[in-house]
């Protein structure tokens, strides 16, 4: 399912991560610029971005429409415009 070109699936998990995940990065970048908790708060980020990651790969291989809480309303949207 993955190799298909237009897939909306494909489309939305896709337009999913990026969102997530580049909020996690800036997230993840902005906590190791603190100096006394950033390090601890960096790490934690790491984790929660990990287990989200894995969330998302298991839902999508089993071929399930997984929304993350805000993530997958903005990717919706996205995909409704195309």
């Amino acid at each position: 399912m993955a190799l298909e070109k237009r897939s909306r699936f494909v489309l939305f998990h896709s337009l999913q991560s990026l969102i997530a995940f580049g909020v996690l990065m800036v997230a993840h970048v902005l906590a190791g610029l603190l100096p006394l908790l950033g390090p601890l708060l960096a790490a934690l980020i790491f984790l929660c971005s990990f287990g989200v990651w894995l969330l998302m790969v298991y839902h999508s291989l089993r071929g399930k429409w997984y929304h993350l809480p805000w993530a997958g309303e903005l990717a919706e949207r996205q995909l409704r415009q195309l």
